[in-house]
């Protein structure tokens, strides 16, 4: 199997922490994205939308990270995504929550207008406008996150780490990019720190916090 994705990517990290933590045999391919290697033909060949990450098993090919590691869980039956009808369900439930309305405010709307250039609106009323909505909205997601979907949990589905908890810990983690601290969400900041437990999160994530490191002087709207 390969993987074609890049290591800053917010839904390359969490197929990468999988295959890194549970050592599945799969090869890696970076895609500079940064560079513009995903619009070349040679990549567009395979992944028509252009996006990372992209998943090869033999002749079998298959895109989105939320799928990728569902696809993964079910090959190599992982107990992070569980058989039983009603765990995997609710795995399923909250692997979508945070694929959309909270993907959609909280990084299209508030993290990657402030630090992607491809980003900017074509004025700066309108960016500061998708900024402040951004911002609003992605505030009411995260209070669902942190009193309804963790609540007193140590993880978001139950007791024990699921590829939910993959997936939504590296979105939310990419708020690092522009200083979140997520105070006054103290179940986040918990969770958030029993997924970074993970033996493989520093060495997955190394890219990521090198990233934030050279932002951490700029002004950014954050939670």
């Amino acid at each position: 199997m390969k993987l074609y994705m890049h290591p800053a990517s917010t839904a390359s990290r969490p197929v990468r922490l999988l295959i890194a933590e549970k050592k599945l045999p799969v090869e890696e391919h970076v895609v500079d994205i940064l560079s513009g290697e995903h619009y070349k033909d040679e990549y567009t060949a395979l992944n028509p939308s252009r996006q990372v990450p992209f998943l090869e098993d033999g002749d079998f090919r298959m895109t989105e990270s939320s799928a990728i590691l569902k696809y993964l869980g079910s090959k190599f039956e992982l107990p992070e995504y569980p058989t039983d009808l009603k765990k995997r369900a609710r795995v399923d439930e909250v692997m979508d929550w945070f694929n959309t309305q909270f993907m959609r405010d909280f990084a299209y709307g508030l993290l990657y207008p402030q630090v992607f250039p491809h980003h900017k609106r074509p004025s700066d009323e309108i960016h500061q406008g998708v900024i402040a909505w951004g911002k609003d909205k992605a505030q009411v997601w995260f209070g669902v996150l942190d009193k309804h979907i963790i609540g007193s949990k140590p993880y978001t589905c139950g007791d024990s780490i699921t590829i939910a908890d993959y997936f939504g810990g590296c979105i939310v983690t990419a708020g690092e990019l522009i200083g979140c601290t997520y105070e006054g969400l103290p179940n986040v900041q918990r969770w958030l720190g029993n997924v970074k437990q993970l033996s493989s999160w520093a060495s997955v994530n190394e890219v990521l916090y090198g990233f934030a490191a050279s932002l951490k002087d700029k002004p950014f709207a954050r939670l």
